[in-house]
């Protein structure tokens, strides 16, 4: 994968549309821009939880060691280079002259408690290849893998630093409230489900922020936020409805911005003998139910009249350039829509009347989420597999449908994998549970098979890329195979700005203020 500098992709990605000003003459216009998002965050501490409005945040207050690009390329962040001293030892250089937002200076110091406070934390998954960590001096770090492992750098993309000496202060708790990181922003405030101001950090290593004000509103309703955007009330909206694009085009005053997203909406079946909302034992043990379940889901229907068109169905878990993805092989191709076949496979394994069990899904967190969901189960029902919907807004969602999984038998949700390898994802969901520490965390489905296992040991043990690769592409036609779990549909992204609004997506769906400028 192609490494850069920060600097560099940023003027390069937006300098075809315009000049970054220089610092003096950018803080002379006082810039300010109002941005519209789906949600409101749940945390602005990294290690409290993963979701999309959070992980906006954190990227405006924090950094990591390793930056990426909108377009998923790694390069040099905190770090500014690291090479491998051995096959399982990587030294990283920092950059000299950080500090965070209250002054004090970023150490080697600060990497090594970051990676002991994320092992202890519940995203362990962020240090799980990570052995060991010292500091050989203040600008210096070392981190050893347990087995040789090619893509560390990547994985340290997700790992954000905090400030050692103001965290063990503040204490975790109160880190939502009182972020502190080296990021481009500092909050300024924060009042829980009307607004979150962001200000400019002016010394910021990568250059201070052409946008000096940035306001993110919270607005869930998707045709609430269009008008909020056709008034004037915000200057970008994340999640344009699919029903309101062509009304915003007609708008001289407003520019539709879209482009394929990473996220993968899934459904994942559990597969252990009893399942919380199934009466006796649970069918989807079985790989022909699983078959049945997914010959019955018609993604062309759902991208047709559910999505306007504005989506991709998946041909596996992750896009065409991951590490791990299979060429020739499609879901759809494999598994076409069919539902005689389906009542065939449900009858050979013992259900010709079929099930009922319950569909967990957000309303609130995919586009069109509680009709695609509804859309689902008008399809079951044509082989008698009845969905009783359990939908809800996904501030509750992430809580119930937590491993172990004590609630569901059928989740809706979605994956991304900004990493550019499928190692990340398949050994988060499909790694057997409680079998490797880091492993499994997000496993809901109970999918346990000893070959992928292995597999997954072997890609993450190996330096050579085009082996991890061979390994991956291995366990994805496992995966396509067993289909723990059923790939829908990618997302297209779809903003909409008032013009003078220079935005770029990204590729994992951030939105950057950094990576922004107004007229």
């Amino acid at each position: 994968m192609k490494y850069l500098n920060r600097n560099t992709w940023r003027i390069g990605a937006l300098g075809a549309t315009f000049v970054v000003a220089s610092a003096g003459a950018t803080l002379a216009q006082e810039k300010a821009v109002t941005i519209g998002l789906t949600s409101d965050p749940s945390h602005l501490y990294p290690l409290a939880g993963e979701e999309l409005s959070s992980n906006i945040m954190y990227y405006h207050l924090y950094d990591a060691l390793v930056s990426r690009s909108p377009e998923l390329e790694f390069g040099p962040g905190l770090a500014e280079s690291w090479e491998n001293v051995d096959d399982v030892t990587w030294r990283f250089k920092l950059r000299e002259g950080v500090t965070f937002h209250n002054g004090n200076a970023f150490t080697a110091a600060d990497v090594v408690y970051t990676v002991e406070k994320a092992r202890a934390s519940i995203r362990p998954d962020l240090v799980a290849n990570v052995a060991s960590v010292k500091a050989v001096d203040d600008l210096t770090v070392e981190i050893t893998t347990p087995k040789p492992y090619a893509v560390l750098p990547n994985d340290l993309a997700e790992l954000l630093i905090l400030d050692e000496e103001y965290t063990d202060q503040t204490g975790d708790e109160k880190m939502d409230l009182k972020p502190m990181g080296t990021g481009p922003y500092m909050l300024k405030e924060w009042i829980k489900e009307e607004k979150l101001v962001l200000t400019a950090f002016g010394d910021y290593w990568g250059g201070a922020p052409a946008i000096q004000t940035v306001t993110f509103r919270p607005i869930t309703n998707p045709a609430t936020r269009t008008a909020a955007l056709l008034t004037g009330e915000v200057d970008v909206i994340q999640d344009l409805a699919v029903r309101d694009v062509d009304r915003v085009k007609s708008e001289d005053r407003f520019q539709v911005i879209t482009r394929p997203s990473l996220l993968n909406v899934v459904l994942a079946m559990d597969t252990r003998e009893k399942s919380p909302t199934i009466e006796g034992k649970n069918p989807m043990t079985d790989q022909r139910v699983r078959e049945a379940i997914a010959r019955a889901i018609d993604m062309d229907a759902i991208n047709k009249i559910v999505m306007n068109g504005l989506a991709t169905p998946s041909a596996q878990f992750v896009p065409q350039a991951h590490l791990g993805f299979v060429d020739g092989m499609d879901f759809r191709e494999m598994y076409p829509v069919d539902i005689e076949k389906a009542k065939e496979l449900l009858a050979d394994a013992g259900y010709p009347d079929g099930f009922t069990m319950t569909l967990d899904a957000t309303n609130n967190r995919y586009v069109n989420d509680a009709q695609i969901a509804q859309a689902l189960a008008s399809m079951l029902a044509k082989i008698n597999v009845n969905l009783e919907l359990n939908i809800m807004p996904k501030s509750n969602f992430w809580g119930y449908i937590r491993v172990p999984t004590e609630n569901s038998s059928l989740i809706m949700s979605g994956w991304d994998v900004p990493s550019g390898d499928a190692g990340s994802m398949y050994g988060a969901l499909f790694y057997s549970r409680d079998k490797k520490e880091g492993y499994g965390q997000v496993n809901r489905g109970s999918y346990s098979n000893a070959e992928m296992d292995a597999l997954l040991d072997k890609a993450d043990s190996t330096p050579d890329i085009a082996k991890r690769d061979e390994y991956l592409q291995e366990a994805t036609k496992i995966l396509m195979a067993d289909i723990p779990m059923i790939p829908m549909h990618y997302e297209q992204d779809v903003y909409a700005a008032r013009k003078g609004i220079t935005l770029v997506p990204r590729v994992d769906k951030f939105i950057s203020a950094f990576e922004m400028d107004v007229d």
